[in-house]
């Protein structure tokens, strides 16, 4: 584990997959993260394997609430002062099909989620810390944003405007927050399962570099879009997806 290197991250949903993956890359840096994920027990695990207390903070809730929101952003300024980072990883997906066929209010709850609460989120961090200090935002989008998302649309759609947010929110905070997302093929985590569950040879096949993803690809790519190395970068979109989106012509 590297020496403190005084910044401090904000990763929401990160006891697991992708988000952990994220906070793991940024305490092997030398950062302090506040983690939060919706199952007690998870985050406290997750909190332990990224080096405990001193270098980890769990808080509990749900991403689309309010008070849950403002418990972790004042419980990170609390414990450290500061934040200098956030990664915005949460996100949902609770239903399969086609559009027409879609539940008005599962599509109104994967927007609350996937789009409503990163800006919440933003918003506090924003008055809390990033208003004063400066910071970088890193927003999970997915390729699913990129075009036609069969079964999937809805969440690919959320997923679009998160980009556009993200594009928003990189013009009107420079020159001192710098904003960018990153999209993710298929990576192998419990939320993706059903994607690739007894059938991933085949999934694979469609991919160039012939695997899928893993958190870890995720969350080097989200480190070094937070670090300074990557200080003239903001308002972008970093696909990360194993060539998928080359496409045409690959048999």
């Amino acid at each position: 584990m590297s020496e403190d290197s005084g910044r401090v991250a904000l990763v929401t949903g990160a006891s697991r997959g992708i988000g952990f993956a994220v906070a793991e890359a940024l305490v092997a840096r030398g950062d302090r993260v506040v983690v939060t994920g919706r199952d007690a027990g998870a985050l406290e695990e997750a909190v332990e394997r990224l080096g405990g207390a001193e270098h980890a903070v769990g808080v509990a809730g749900k991403s689309h609430d309010a008070a849950h929101r403002e418990a972790a952003v004042g419980r990170a300024m609390e414990r450290f002062g500061r934040i200098d980072a956030l990664v915005n990883n949460v996100g949902t997906n609770p239903v399969f099909g086609s559009m027409v066929d879609l539940d008005l209010d599962a599509a109104r709850k994967i927007l609350d989620i996937n789009l409503v609460s990163t800006l919440g989120w933003v918003q506090l961090v924003h008055k809390a810390s990033m208003e004063e200090r400066g910071g970088a935002i890193v927003n999970v989008s997915s390729v699913s944003a990129l075009g036609p998302a069969p079964g999937i649309g809805m969440y690919g759609a959320s997923k679009a405007a998160l980009i556009q947010l993200t594009q928003q929110l990189a013009y009107e905070l420079a020159p001192s927050v710098r904003v960018n997302a990153v999209a993710p093929a298929v990576v192998r985590t419990r939320f993706a399962e059903a994607l690739f569950a007894g059938h991933e040879e085949q999934v694979t096949a469609a991919y160039p570099l012939k695997r899928l993803g893993v958190p870890e690809d995720v969350g080097g790519a989200v480190a070094f879009l937070l670090s300074e190395q990557a200080s003239w970068i903001t308002g972008q979109t970093l696909v990360l997806d194993g060539g998928l989106t080359l496409g045409a012509g690959l048999g």
